[in-house]
Formats: C-alpha cells, sequence, structure tokens
C-alpha cells in the first residue's frame, strides 16, 4: 500500500476493507482527533485486534503531540515502549519468549530473525517507513509507573491527600465529589465496605477532609490517623462526635489504617513522583508525555484504590481547564471490567461517568477498551461518539453492542436504519473492525494498519524494570565523581580565626566590620550557600572539583541599591512591578562620576538584607574611602535611578500569530505547553474554515457526478431497450423474409432501429467521458485542498520556531529608588590543593537574579 499523506490532527488507522471479497482496499482510514474529544469505546473478544488497533491510535496520538494517561491493569500497552526503527533482529531479541520460540521449533536468535522480517515486511505492507518510526519516538515521552512497586517508576498517594487547588466556596461541589472518591477509595484499600452516603467511617472521614481542605490545608496518612481519634470538628449533623461514633469504635478505624501504613510493602505507595497529573502528561521541558500506568501485580483492592485516585486527579485537572473543541489530552482505559459496571457503585465509576460527560468540554478524550460489552454501564456506552467494533464472542455482546450503538445514534440525531449493523458485526475477522462515528455520515469497516511498536504481549515486571532503568536513574540528580569524593570542607571556628589551623587574617582583612558614622545604615546581604554548594556551582562551570583543606565566610564591601521598576503593555494587559536590589563592587575612589556599569542584580528582594552578619563570619575586607561617608554614598543614587532607567527591560517571549506571550512568573514548560494547545486550536480553526471554502465546489462537482450516474443509467436503459427492439426488428424482418413477404418498409425500419443503438451507445460513451472529466476535476480540487492543508499543518507543527524575543522599557517616572547605601557581600574563602601548593579559591556565597543553582 502506498504511504499515505501525513495529516496532523488525522489519525491513519488502516484501509477499508470488503466484506463481501474479504480483501482490503487502497483507500486509507485517516479519523478526526477532535471526534475523541467526545470519546471512543473500543470492544472486541480476546484476538479480535483491538490492542495492534488501540496501539496504532496512541502512536496517532503521539505523533500529534496528544499527551496520554493510560491505565493498564494487564500489561499490553507497555509495549507502546517497543519502538525500532533500525528492525534489527538484536533489537528484538531480548523482547523473545523463549518458550513460544521453543514451541515453534526456533531458538530465540531465529524467532528474533524472523519477527524482524515479519514487522518490515508488515510496516512496508502499509506504506510506513523507518522514518515514521523515529519520528514516533521524537514526538512523545514514554514512562512506565508501578504505584506499590519500584519495578517502574513508583508513585506517591500522598499528593491525592493534598488540598486541592481550588477555591472552596467556589467549587464546593468539586471539591465534595474529590472527598468522597478519596474517602471511598481509601475505605477500600483498608478492606472496609462503606456506602459513601450512610456509613459512619464515610461520613467521619469526609467530615475530615472537608475540615482541612476547606482551609487549603493538605492531610498525610499520620494526620489522617490522628484525626480519627480526636475529630477536628465537635459534630456531626446534629450531634456530637462521640455520639455518632464513640470513641473506642474510632480506635478499631483508626488501627485498621495504622495497620495499613505499619505494613513494609505500603511504604512503596508513599515514594516516587507525585501524582501531578500535569507533570504525567508534559515532561519538565514541555514535552508531550505518555504515562503508562501499569497495574498487573496489584489486588483487586489495590487497583481500585489507585484507579479511583487517579481518575478523581484527572476529573480535577480537567476541570482546571480552559475550554476547547480540539484535543487536549486522551485518558485511556486498557480493560475497564469492573470499573464502570451497569449496577454495582464501585469508587470508580462516580469520576469515569462524570468525565464521559463533562470532559468534552475542555478536550479531554476517554478512551475505553473491554471484551465485554454487558459489564458496562450503558450511561456510559450512550456518551461516547466512536465506537471501534470487532469480532465478538457471544452473541448477548453483539446484542449489547447494537443497542448501545443505536441509543449513541439516537442521541446524535440520526436514524442508522439503512445500515445492517448486525449483519456487518457478524462478519467482522481478525484486525476488522466496524467504525462508527457520530461525525461521520456513515460508517466504515476497516482493517487496522500495522502497528509501529513491537507487540509482544503482556509484559513481565523484569522486563519492565529493564525498560525504566534509565529513566529512574535519570530522575535524579548525579553528583560529578570528584566532587562525590572530595571530603566535606571543615567549617572554621573562632580558634582557627585566631590563630588556628587556617593562618592568621589575610592583608586587607579585619575580624570585625569597621566602625562608621551612625547615619551611615549597614546592610548584610545574606548568605545563599554554604561552602559545599558554592563549590558545586563552581564546578558546573569548570568541570573541576579541587580538594580543599579550609574554607572562612568573608564579606566584602559593596554599593547596595534598592529600587522599584515599572513596566506596562495596555494592548497585552500587562502591569509589572519588579523591586530589584543592585550591588555594585567599589574598591578604590571613583574616576569622575559615580556609574553602576558592572553591577549584579542580586537574587531575594530588599526585605532579605540583614542588619548584621552571619554567625560564621570570619573577616570584613577593608572600607574604600569613597564608601565610608554618607556623602559619597548619596552621589550613586541618581546615577543608580539613570542606570535602571537605562538597563532596566522587561523581556517578553512572543509568538506573533497566536498573540500569546510569556506571562510573568510562568515557566518555559508551562508556557510551551499553553503554546502547543493554541497552535492545535488555531490548526484546526483554520482547517475547517478551509475545508468550508472548498466544500460548495466540491458539493458542485459531487452533484454534477450524482446528475451524470443518473443520465448514465438512463442512457444505459434506453441502450439496452434499443438493442432489444433492433433484435426484435431483425427477427421479424428475416420472419417476413422465409415467409415471402417482399417489402423495404421492413428494411428501412432495421437501419432506423440500428441508428438510435447506435446513437445510445455513444450517449453512454459520453457520459462515461464526462463522469471522469469530473472526477479527474474533484480529485484537483481535492488534492488543492489537502496541499492547503498540509501547509497549514507545516505551520503550526512547531510553534516554537515563531517565538521571538520583545522588551519593555519602564519610562522615568517608573523608577523609584528606595535607598542607596553601604552592604557587604559574603564569599567563601576556600584553600584548596594546587600543583604548586595551597592556593586561595573566592566563590559567592550569595544569589544572584536569575541565576541557576
Amino acid at each position: 500500500m502506498q504511504a499515505p499523506e501525513e495529516r496532523l490532527g488525522s489519525f491513519y488507522l488502516g484501509a477499508e476493507y470488503d466484506l463481501a471479497s474479504s480483501q482490503r482496499l487502497e483507500k486509507p482510514v485517516h479519523y478526526d482527533a477532535r471526534d475523541l474529544t467526545t470519546h471512543a469505546v473500543c470492544v472486541g473478544m480476546t484476538g479480535s485486534g483491538k490492542t495492534g488497533l488501540c496501539i496504532g491510535l496512541l502512536e496517532e496520538a503521539a505523533l500529534d503531540r496528544v499527551p496520554v494517561i493510560l491505565v493498564d491493569p494487564k500489561g499490553d500497552m507497555t509495549n507502546l515502549l517497543l519502538q525500532f526503527p533500525d528492525l534489527l533482529p538484536e533489537n528484538f531479541l531480548p523482547w523473545i519468549n523463549e518458550d513460544d520460540a521453543r514451541r515453534k521449533g526456533k531458538s530465540p536468535e531465529e524467532l528474533a530473525s524472523s519477527t524482524a522480517e515479519q514487522w518490515k515486511t508488515g510496516l512496508a505492507d502499509w506504506g510506513i517507513t523507518p522514518d515514521r518510526i523515529r519520528q514516533l519516538g521524537q514526538s512523545a515521552d514514554y514512562t512506565i509507573y508501578t504505584p506499590g512497586s519500584e519495578t517502574g517508576v513508583p508513585v506517591s498517594i500522598l499528593g491525592s491527600l493534598a488540598a486541592p487547588r481550588l477555591d472552596f466556596e467556589e467549587h464546593a461541589e468539586t471539591v465534595r465529589e474529590r472527598i468522597s472518591g478519596t474517602v471511598s477509595a481509601l475505605l477500600g484499600l483498608a478492606g472496609i465496605k462503606a456506602d459513601p452516603t450512610r456509613s459512619r467511617e464515610s461520613i467521619l472521614l469526609a467530615g475530615i477532609f472537608e475540615h482541612f481542605w476547606k482551609k487549603g490545608r493538605d492531610l498525610d496518612l499520620a494526620a489522617l490517623i490522628t484525626s480519627i481519634q480526636n475529630p477536628p470538628m465537635r459534630q456531626v449533623g446534629v450531634f456530637d462526635v462521640n455520639t455518632f461514633y464513640p470513641e473506642k469504635e474510632r480506635f478499631e478505624l483508626a488501627m485498621a489504617f495504622n495497620s495499613l501504613i505499619a505494613s513494609p510493602s505500603f511504604q512503596s505507595w508513599l515514594e516516587g513522583d507525585p501524582l501531578d497529573i500535569d507533570r504525567m502528561l508534559y515532561t519538565s521541558e514541555g514535552k508531550p508525555r505518555h504515562s503508562i500506568f501499569y497495574l498487573a501485580h496489584l489486588s483487586e483492592s489495590e487497583r481500585m484504590f489507585f484507579v479511583t485516585l487517579l481518575l478523581e486527579n484527572v476529573l480535577t485537572w480537567t476541570r482546571a481547564q480552559s475550554g476547547t473543541s480540539s484535543l487536549r489530552a486522551l485518558l485511556y482505559f486498557d480493560e475497564v471490567f469492573g470499573y464502570l459496571p451497569p449496577v454495582a457503585e464501585p469508587p470508580s465509576k462516580r469520576p469515569l461517568l462524570t468525565l464521559l460527560k463533562q470532559a468534552r468540554a475542555f478536550g479531554v478524550g476517554c478512551v475505553l477498551v473491554t471484551q465485554n460489552p454487558v459489564d458496562l454501564d450503558y450511561k456510559g456506552l450512550t456518551n461516547t461518539g466512536t465506537w471501534f467494533i470487532g469480532k465478538l464472542q457471544a452473541e448477548r455482546d453483539k446484542q449489547r453492542v447494537l443497542e448501545g450503538l443505536k441509543s449513541a445514534i439516537s442521541e446524535a440525531g440520526g436514524s442508522g436504519g439503512s445500515v445492517d449493523y448486525d449483519s456487518i458485526i457478524s462478519q467482522l475477522g481478525n484486525r476488522v473492525f466496524l467504525l462508527h462515528n457520530v461525525h461521520e455520515d456513515r460508517p466504515v469497516v476497516f482493517q487496522t494498519r500495522w502497528a509501529m511498536s513491537y507487540l509482544s504481549g503482556p509484559m513481565t515486571r523484569p522486563q519492565i524494570k529493564k525498560l525504566m532503568a534509565s529513566r529512574k536513574g535519570a530522575s535524579g540528580v548525579a553528583e560529578p565523581a570528584a566532587l562525590a569524593a572530595a571530603p566535606a570542607p571543615a567549617h572554621s571556628t573562632v580558634d582557627a580565626r585566631a590563630g588556628g589551623s587556617v593562618g592568621a587574617l589575610p592583608y586587607g582583612f579585619t575580624a570585625k566590620p569597621p566602625g562608621l558614622d551612625p547615619s551611615i545604615r549597614q546592610v548584610f546581604v545574606p548568605v545563599r550557600f554554604d561552602a559545599r554548594t558554592a563549590l558545586e556551582n563552581h564546578a558546573r562551570h569548570t568541570g573541576s572539583v579541587p580538594a580543599v583543606q579550609s574554607e572562612q565566610l568573608v564579606y566584602e564591601p559593596a554599593v547596595v541599591g534598592s529600587a522599584a521598576v515599572s513596566f506596562s503593555d495596555r494592548k497585552r494587559a500587562i502591569s509589572e512591578n519588579r523591586r530589584l536590589v543592585t550591588a555594585l563592587f567599589h574598591s578604590g575612589p571613583p574616576a569622575g562620576a559615580a556609574s553602576w556599569e558592572g553591577c549584579e542584580t542580586l537574587g531575594g528582594a530588599q526585605e532579605s538584607l540583614c542588619d548584621t552578619p552571619d554567625s560564621r563570619a570570619w573577616a570584613f575586607a577593608s572600607l574604600p574611602e569613597n564608601l565610608s561617608t554618607a556623602r559619597n554614598l548619596a552621589a550613586f543614587g541618581e546615577p543608580f535611578a539613570d542606570w535602571l532607567y537605562l538597563h532596566s527591560r522587561f523581556q517578553l517571549t512572543v509568538h506573533a500569530e497566536t498573540g500569546l506571550f510569556r506571562r510573568s512568573g510562568e515557566s518555559e514548560r508551562d508556557f510551551a505547553i499553553r503554546l502547543q494547545q493554541a497552535a492545535r486550536e488555531n490548526r484546526d480553526r483554520e482547517v475547517d474554515a478551509l475545508e468550508k471554502k472548498y466544500e460548495p465546489q466540491l458539493e458542485r462537482i459531487r452533484e454534477k457526478i450524482r446528475k451524470e450516474e443518473r443520465e448514465l443509467a438512463q442512457d444505459e436503459a434506453e441502450h439496452q431497450s434499443r438493442k432489444t427492439s433492433e433484435l426484435v426488428g431483425l427477427g421479424e424482418s428475416v420472419l417476413g423474409f422465409f415467409l415471402g413477404r417482399k417489402s423495404t418498409r421492413g428494411i428501412g425500419s432495421a437501419l432506423s432501429r440500428r441508428r438510435m443503438t447506435a446513437n445510445a451507445k455513444a450517449d453512454i460513451e459520453e457520459s462515461h467521458e464526462t463522469i471522469e472529466d469530473l472526477q479527474r476535476e474533484q480529485e484537483k480540487v481535492s488534492a488543492e485542498m489537502q496541499a492547503r492543508v498540509q501547509e497549514i499543518s507545516a505551520k503550526w507543527e512547531h510553534p516554537e520556531s515563531a517565538l521571538a524575543g520583545e522588551e519593555l522599557a519602564p519610562r522615568r517616572s517608573d523608577v523609584s529608588v528606595h535607598f542607596v547605601t553601604l552592604g557587604w557581600l559574603p564569599s567563601w574563602r576556600l584553600s584548596v590543593a594546587g600543583p604548586d601548593g595551597p592556593t586561595t579559591l573566592t566563590l559567592p556565597a550569595y544569589e544572584l537574579a536569575g541565576a541557576e543553582t
């Protein structure tokens, strides 16, 4: 099959399939990503090919830079990480099952070789190149999380007990729903079956959570246990706490949770990455992430506990987003059986149903996968706009699917009466699916494309550990080997300063700050780094870590100025006020007017300046004469204001096409995420406008084709009628000849009929030519439109490349100087080993504005 054209926002899922001939057609099936905002359900028995279909769907989402949360109870979705662009046997070998090789009478190496060839052939058959696989690997970050285990990347649940960053009064209903889900999950994990609206356990815990969260205070399990024993509220309803839930019985509930957290196996639930949906969807650089939550190792109660917490967090994150019609993120649930049942009410059901009802408005799509559609809640099925239906095992499964499908069609305002879904579903084979999309005019039967990821089957924990080894190692900050080996510098002491092991005071230093006129205010810049941290900062720039023999904290004089500078831009609604503390080293008399060239802006605000030195201070540098009088210091005031006016700038990162700019305090990561979403929305909007522009022209051509096809049918009927009439006339003439009738009228009639038959045939040929011309015109217009679509997609594919920097300058009236005075800057004076003996290394102990540490 020829490689289909790449279209951002359009998922290449396979090709149309003819059930009658059991043949794949050369018509690629592209699925509009935005249609997933109305959610999708995929049903099919084991072996139907739904894993391959869903892996392909997720691969397309990655290529379109759509982040995904994947709930993987069995371990199939971990195959997404097995991407081998080179398609070499050695790539596949580590993932070959030795038992499979033995059953096939092959060695693992032979099976790896044949598998590599099979994948190479399969991908080529679907027009998929190695470059597309490389692009897939570069488009998203893939992480396998293993809650309750350190096999993959562990997940800490403590963040789920933290108060949501929502105003309680404004979002009371949302917060209470999350409290209900969290309480149900915790009780389920502790083995306590409780009705969320009737049981004392649920009501008490919900009251405790509401008490803390209403005040914006976080909870942890220890605080929860303490609060169960001593509830922070006096009454529950109209009864006091002890009447509603006696102390002795509360103690038993507290013991149940205490036993849970005291278990050594539970400690892994408290370590690892926080359950922060924003971090799960994007890396620290703003790259989309596919976060796979592997749950195969957990018990049923543990799975329900974690899934409920995850869904509650996804729901809270979703509600905090802005509205959009473009696909922002996906929640993929690989086997939803037991989490959305038709009758029972497990803790996971309410948040999942809420997402199906509300997430569409925020651009968040849900994809639910199951083998058993009879075990899904009917309301959940009718809230899905896309159905992927594969081969089904039982008749009742088919009937359940048909009922849900008809309801979904009815909800969308359709009838579906002209399609025999029952017959189509009965004929489906492996890797052949019926796609019903409420946003399209007709259902499509298609065969799924070959997956770019190697489908090795459910992964084992050792395999996951191998896959995530590098990811877990990269999550921490590695310490340079030389630094790790260097001994920690010994802290100075009073004895040392008096002439101990570190020696006497160096030339030009005194043990105390100089005495000055009381009118001169002296400020001390706070010590931000200890000697070891200062050395680490130094090593990052130089790449070497010398062995430290001793350390002393010294202060050096400088002119310190504090000011506020305002920046404004009415068009962008920017109004920023920056408070700056700036230091200027001055070791000698000024040459002419005081100048602030070469000064440094310090980290921290004016309030962080101290009136006394750090207790570790060892020595103070001598004070230059020109900084010893209030008059000389005051001379720096006006030049300071001039310097701020000329050099202070508010740096803006702007994307001109969207009008977006990086807000004050917004990280590069958050701005990149916001820009990606805006680019996706603009792309979809422009493509919609383009299709709307071309639609009348294409519809006119289609109408002409339909008209010509009707005329063709009439011409063919007329031609058939003329041929019949001609044959009948010929028969009559022959019969008349044998009967002795001699008339020229019969010959004339035959010639007339022959002429009309020829004319009818000519009309048919003319209709065929006209239809072919119209089809060529249709193809030309469609190709022109697709070329324009490609231009739009390319334009918005990398919005970060169009970022530009702008500067806002202050007016003179926007600069306000608070004070200019004498300041003291702390530094670490280190004695380090050198090739020619000990040398002195002086490193700043203070922080500069914007410096990376």
